[in-house]
């Protein structure tokens, strides 16, 4: 289980935890209202939890039972290595928790969560439930799913037809200049041609005649 998948499970239990305490916190009077607390908060809440009730199954009294014979000799040290080793497990767990967190993208996570949790509850429409028959079931999943593909599909095709009409266009209008440089180049053939025979001709007048 990646690390996203185990932390969804640490608030699932959470929650089972916490339910009959709020439940019991609401008094006589009913339930009162307060905010509910996002996941990432749950989560917090959640480590702390476990650092209390570890660093309670290790007390001072217990390890000192351990090492009885340094105890008696140095009870202040002993203390001293006690309490640098609590501070230092409770670092590293933490430091653990948090690099778990990171790798996780879990506040990122657990803030998505929190958001579709509240834009659940306005939903009007009844949450989707599975008919039993899967062939129902799976028709009325994938319908909508291959009718919005389809719709996207048909986007881009005029996209592309629209693009190949501008292309046909183009490619039309330069062929339509291309015929109309070649007429321009031969009629400019002819008129050169009709000069030069106009000359000769205008030289052959000059001539003596032989």
């Amino acid at each position: 289980m990646g690390a996203g998948g185990a932390a969804i499970g640490w608030l699932d239990m959470a929650a089972e935890w916490s339910g009959p305490e709020e439940a019991a916190a609401g008094g006589e009077d009913g339930p009162s209202v307060q905010a509910t607390p996002g996941r990432a908060e749950v989560f917090a809440t959640v480590v702390d939890t476990f650092l209390e009730k570890l660093v309670a199954a290790g007390s001072y009294q217990k390890f000192a039972n351990c090492y009885r014979c340094f105890y008696k000799l140095q009870p202040e040290v002993t203390r001293s290595i006690y309490d640098q080793f609590i501070s230092q497990l409770e670092t590293s767990v933490k430091d653990e928790i948090q690099e778990v967190k990171n790798e996780g993208n879990l506040e990122l996570l657990f803030n998505s969560l929190d958001k579709m949790v509240e834009e659940a509850k306005n939903q009007e429409e009844p949450a989707w439930r599975p008919s039993g028959i899967p062939e129902e079931d799976i028709r009325s999943a994938m319908v909508p799913y291959l009718l919005k593909h389809r719709s996207y599909l048909r986007k881009i095709l005029k996209e592309k037809e629209e693009e190949n009409r501008k292309v046909a266009e183009s490619v039309l209008a330069g062929r339509n200049r291309i015929g109309e440089l070649q007429q321009l180049i031969q009629a400019r053939k002819h008129a050169w041609q009709a000069i030069s025979k106009e000359q000769r001709e205008l030289i052959m007048t000059f001539k003596e005649p032989q």
